[in-house]
């Protein structure tokens, strides 16, 4: 972080401090963006750390989807950072939300991905309800997929809704699961 000093402000030291009421409390407050660009940095320096200590090479890209930080990390060797089924990846997510949540005192949204591993399953998701969406169409029944992660379960929605058809979540954690339902 880089801290201004008063002469690149242009505000002279000695000059009395001048509050303005309401208007400069709300100009003062970050914009949303601004807040999310704030998260992706802070979830950017601690992956950062993370990276050091484990003696792996990484590049860390930072950018703003919709209403959350995204935070992507690219380098040669980073399977053992996604793990069997994105497990390990998860659990990075989850810390790197905790250092977030220790820095903000908010609860944070971000996303964390590694090599590409969530942008290829998100691919994978979208081809799957598809798939699910004309099989439902085609014969009137609704249709279970197999258990998936929070973040699965939100691509399958967003796809099936885009489709025009209706999904919901049914089951308990691990079990939770989509049922894309005919019109």
């Amino acid at each position: 972080m880089s801290h201004e000093t008063s002469e690149q402000t242009g505000v002279a030291q000695d000059a009395p401090a001048v509050e303005e009421p309401a208007a400069a409390a709300a100009d003062a407050r970050p914009s949303r963006v601004e807040q999310l660009e704030a998260e992706g940095d802070i979830a950017a320096d601690y992956l950062e750390e993370l990276l050091d200590i484990a003696d792996l090479d990484g590049d860390l890209d930072i950018d703003v989807e919709g209403d959350r930080a995204v935070v992507s990390v690219v380098g040669a060797e980073l399977s053992q950072l996604v793990g069997r089924d994105g497990e390990v990846l998860d659990a990075l997510q989850e810390l790197t939300r905790l250092a977030v949540y220790r820095e903000t005192g908010e609860r944070s949204r971000l996303m964390l991905d590694i090599s590409g591993y969530r942008a290829q399953k998100r691919e994978q998701l979208v081809a799957l309800a598809a798939e699910t969406v004309t099989r439902v169409k085609e014969s009137g029944a609704p249709v279970s997929l197999d258990p998936m992660s929070p973040f699965e379960r939100k691509v399958v929605h967003d796809a099936v809704a885009a489709a025009g058809l209706v999904s919901e979540s049914e089951g308990v954690e691990p079990r939770r699961h989509v049922v894309v339902l005919p019109e």
